[in-house]
């Protein structure tokens, strides 16, 4: 057996897990998206464009992904729903046997939708920032998006759909424990704890420096890849700060997970591992007092670390004796 690589960045060294081929495949179908978060990863908004990828193109991806390994794709945005091709793309990756997870911000759900998400093999994901109205919308910068969020939240669950729900730290009195709370109480079954602000995207504007690694959660590229509206691969959603490892437009995907800009990419990232008493994306305990009041990371929690799982639905949990 070998022993783990050792990867050191700054002045941490950390060693790296052996990681697990790439299976999960984050489709991100487009920048657009009806509201405007604070800290968005992608900086989308209502004015986001669709990228360069064109429908022809994302078919070719599902029809060549189990080839290259995926087992499941997530389709994400911006909101991916806004994508003209969404419900044809989501059919056929069901098609090429292929589990779906829509990452939605559910803020809009059409009869369509519903029927989609209701069928073996597709899951559900969204985000969720207070159980207090004002203070989700002002996350989201939409007046009634908590209303109508949390309004699917309860439908998926009383249809049994399959649902996971993450909740990001974004702003001073958010109240984002109450909001974990209160979804623990409606019976979501898959719940991440807390996760901090990535100082990526939008969260990353007016600070005095640019994303890094540090910034990761430490699983990018660890059974996961991502593919941007223009046909980047990258590690993850979250890495696009990092160079593509190629573009899915002019090279199979297969053969960039397998390249050498990929490997190059993976050992660029701090991995968490059992024997590090603080991994990088550990909680953030203390910070030095300044005048400005921007010199601290947001308030750290301990990684997101389900973002791979299938959820399991209410309705299952409930049967088998689970609260």
């Amino acid at each position: 057996m070998t022993a783990d690589p050792v990867l050191t960045t700054g002045t941490s060294t950390y060693q790296t897990p052996a990681l697990e081929p790439v299976w999960f495949l984050e489709i991100e179908l487009t920048n657009a998206c009806q509201l405007t978060c604070r800290h968005c990863y992608s900086l989308s908004s209502p004015a986001g464009p669709h990228g360069s990828m064109t429908f022809h193109d994302w078919m070719k991806v599902l029809d060549t992904a189990s080839a290259a390994g995926i087992r499941r794709v997530q389709l994400i945005g911006g909101e991916p729903t806004m994508h003209p091709g969404f419900l044809p793309l989501a059919e056929h990756a069901l098609r090429m046997g292929l589990e779906v997870q829509v990452f939605s911000n559910l803020y809009r759900v059409t009869p369509a939708l519903w029927a989609l998400y209701a069928k073996p093999g597709v899951t559900l994901a969204t985000s969720y920032y207070s159980d207090v109205a004002e203070l989700h919308d002002k996350v989201t910068l939409r007046p009634g998006s908590h209303r109508r969020t949390r309004a699917a939240i309860v439908e998926a669950l009383e249809r049994g759909i399959p649902l996971k729900v993450a909740i990001v730290q974004v702003i001073p009195g958010q109240r984002a424990e109450e909001a974990h709370a209160e979804m623990q109480r409606l019976g979501v079954p898959n719940l991440a704890p807390v996760d901090r602000m990535r100082g990526i995207g939008r969260a990353a504007e007016g600070t005095r420096s640019e994303a890094d690694v540090s910034e990761l959660c430490g699983q990018c590229g660890n059974g996961r890849a991502a593919i941007s509206p223009n046909g980047d691969v990258y590690l993850c959603v979250m890495s696009r700060f990092l160079p593509p490892a190629g573009n899915v437009r002019d090279t199979p995907l297969r053969e960039i997970l397998n390249g050498l800009a990929w490997g190059d990419l993976v050992r660029q990232v701090p991995r968490p591992h059992h024997s590090d008493p603080k991994p990088p994306c550990a909680p953030v305990d203390e910070c030095p007092p300044a005048s400005d009041s921007n010199d601290c990371p947001p308030a750290s929690t301990i990684c997101e670390g389900n973002a791979l799982l299938l959820p399991l639905s209410a309705i299952h949990l409930r049967k088998t004796g689970n609260p």
